[in-house]
């Protein structure tokens, strides 16, 4: 009876290796399924693609926010699509501080305390997309700054020091349509900048201290050319002079600066630049001839009074026997004819 038993009942730990046997197996993921779905990682060697102690994730955004980074991480490459520094201590960007993420669409270097940007720190960038340098502590841009940025669509400047923005720091960007200079120390937009920014329709300008005079005739008339909200044109005032204090920017018409001189033309600076040099040697050529005939006439002057003051020569007197001396010698005819 007990062999039966023992025959007809297997043990538990039998059955259950059995019943494992039996089981059809899991499905297997495959590899680049488990990557592409994977979570964020972390600047590794085994993750060269990624910058060091930053935290990168799918579609080429490296978030290296408030690390406390004193300098651009190395190990920037192409796959690299947006590089997230705000909230750091990044105070200078040196020559070719991006160097290797020549694929770069949108940088954020907001809050770093930023002082100095080299006019070669974003070369190579000639894809970048948007760029945020807001809340920093820019007084001055270098000229050709964001020259190499072609394709930049938007900028901010937004929470700086500027107190003057030239058009050669920006440059000619074709396709920029973003700009914000709010919150700067500006007190006026060169005519040359807002010319150079053909595709520009978004530009923020409150919280600076404009100086309503001839300077900011062409920002004026850009201003009516692309109406503002009620409540953003309000914002935008003058501080000076005095008894235009407090006036909108939108209040002024172009009759207002008919007594403000023209800027010339590229024309007319083309013909200023071909004239000069020719006019100043015409005049140094006139110059040079008057001088030669009055130096002349002043030396043909000095001989005729010289002349004029010599006493007449005295005729000499006969020897005894009619001949002339020898000083003088001439004739007894003569002599005889002078008396």
């Amino acid at each position: 009876m007990r062999g039966s038993s023992f025959i007809s009942r297997p043990p538990p730990l039998l059955s259950l290796l059995l019943l494992l046997l039996l089981l059809p197996p899991p499905p297997m993921r495959p590899i680049w399924a488990q990557v592409s779905t994977g979570a964020a990682t972390r600047g590794t060697p085994d993750a060269p693609d990624c910058p060091k102690a930053c935290v990168c994730a799918p579609g080429g955004q490296a978030n290296c926010s408030a690390l406390v980074l004193v300098a651009v991480p190395a190990g920037l490459s192409r796959r690299v699509r947006t590089l997230l520094l705000d909230h750091n201590r990044v105070r200078v960007l040196p020559p070719g501080a991006f160097a290797g993420a020549g694929a770069l669409l949108h940088l954020d270097l907001r809050e770093n305390g930023l002082r100095s940007v080299h006019a070669r720190a974003f070369w190579g960038l000639s894809v970048l997309q948007r760029l945020d340098l807001s809340d920093n502590q820019l007084e001055a841009l270098a000229p050709g700054t964001f020259a190499p940025l072609r394709a930049l669509r938007s900028l901010s400047l937004a929470g700086n020091r500027l107190a003057l923005l030239e058009p050669a720091a920006l440059g000619a960007l074709p396709l920029l349509r973003a700009l914000s200079l709010q919150d700067n120390a500006l007190t006026a937009i060169p005519h040359d900048l807002l010319a150079g920014l053909p595709a520009l329709d978004a530009l923020r300008l409150r919280g600076n201290p404009w100086a309503c005079g001839c300077a900011l005739r062409s920002l004026c008339a850009w201003l009516r050319q692309h109406p503002r909200p009620a409540s953003e044109a309000e914002t935008l005032l003058c501080v000076s002079p005095g008894r235009q204090t407090l006036s909108p920017l939108t209040a002024f018409p172009d009759a207002a600066f008919r007594h403000c001189a023209q800027p010339l033309a590229a024309r007319d600076l083309a013909v200023v630049y071909a004239l000069g040099p020719v006019s100043f040697l015409a005049s140094l050529a006139t110059c040079l001839a008057l001088g030669s005939v009055l130096t002349a006439c002043r030396a043909r002057r000095r001989r005729c009074r010289t002349a004029a003051r010599r006493p007449p020569r005295r005729p000499p007197d006969p020897a005894p026997d009619g001949t002339v001396s020898p000083e003088n010698p001439v004739s007894p005819t003569a002599a005889s004819a002078q008396a």
